[in-house]
């Protein structure tokens, strides 16, 4: 079997990551490179990760250009949260026969959603011949993938909830600033009514996706507003200072119910300072669960490496749309990609 092909559509901070990663591994190769930031088209994508050398791949912002010359296997995309804005870079993937595998939140289960734009994309994968899937660290795994695994251990359940609590100061910058670091409470306000803070994207997808794979029908969900955690005390990480009173992140925590009783519960904090890192799940039945890992999963890690990762379970799977719950138990593939195929 010849190495894989892909071809990166996004080369933004998680996309970087990404790639730096698939340089490493054995079995694939990257044949291409989309962006639209001015600073990195026309560069050498080496240039462009800063890793010393360069790979004779140049970015461009030409997404029909690259793939119709690169004959991918896969495109790896990461360049937004929202399937709206997504939707059509995914589209012109599928038509040139690639697969793809992409970090955009609302795509971990859109039937929540977007139900009308998974039916597209379902279909148009099914024509040609190519399985898309949406993943990532969370949505994608912590608060979904393990979560329905656990549930395996069960006779009976009468309710789930997840917790992560994460120190942001460990994460990339734009995530530290994506959750409002460094801000007086009233600008993240005034953020969060333009939209430019949006809270934690994919807990509506997470709760959907468990229901479904434990077959409950829910009455509804209910996401919470977004709310800052304001700092008692002065904390920082190498890009933000926060002084007390000020915004040190976020908190969000959202439901399902069913039958007037909450379910499913979901508790997501960010924020630097946090004196205590981790991922916790709950099931309370029969018999009870409650599984803690501490700290918690490296967010960026975590995305790049279960991204990756996915490539032969996609490539081996039937086409169409699918998510995690529809896909083998997930592994890693720390040797020769091409082994894990078939």
């Amino acid at each position: 079997m010849e190495n894989v092909r892909i071809v990166l559509y996004g080369v933004g901070a998680m996309g970087s990551r990404i790639a730096k990663l698939l340089l490493k591994k054995k079995g694939v190769e990257i044949v291409g490179a989309i962006d639209v930031a001015k600073e990195k088209v026309g560069k050498d994508l080496g240039d462009v990760l800063d890793i010393g050398k360069r790979l004779g791949i140049t970015v461009s912002n030409n997404p029909d250009g690259v793939l119709s010359k690169a004959n991918a296997d896969v495109v790896i995309h990461s360049t937004t949260s929202f399937l709206k804005q997504t939707y059509s870079q995914i589209a012109a993937a599928i038509k040139h026969g690639a697969n793809v595998i992409s970090t955009c939140e609302e795509l971990s289960y859109p039937y929540a959603t977007e139900p009308e734009i998974a039916e597209k994309l379902d279909k148009l994968a099914r024509e040609h011949s190519v399985t898309v899937l949406g993943t990532g660290i969370n949505p994608g795994f912590l608060m979904d993938t393990i979560v329905i695994t656990l549930t395996s251990v069960c006779q009976e359940i009468e309710q789930i909830k997840a917790t992560r609590i994460m120190n942001a100061a460990t994460r990339r910058a734009p995530f530290q600033k994506k959750i409002g670091a460094g801000l007086t409470v009233n600008e993240f306000k005034e953020r969060i009514e333009k939209k430019t803070i949006t809270g934690h994207v994919g807990l509506t997808q997470s709760i959907a996706m468990i229901a479904n794979a434990l077959k409950w029908k829910l009455d509804k969900i209910e996401v919470d507003p977004v709310e800052p955690v304001i700092a008692k005390t002065h904390v920082e990480s190498e890009a933000v200072k926060v002084e007390p009173g000020q915004v040190a992140g976020l908190k969000q925590c959202a439901r399902g119910i069913k039958e007037e009783k909450e379910v499913i519960s979901l508790d997501f904090q960010a924020y630097i300072g946090a004196k205590e890192e981790y991922d916790a799940i709950t099931i309370k039945g029969v018999p009870n669960v409650h599984e803690k890992i501490t700290p918690c999963i490296h967010g960026d890690s975590g995305t790049v490496a279960i991204i990756v990762n996915s490539i032969p379970k996609v490539m081996n799977a039937a086409p169409g749309l699918v998510t995690m719950k529809d896909l083998p138990v997930p592994s890693a593939a720390l040797e020769d990609m091409r082994k894990y195929f078939g």
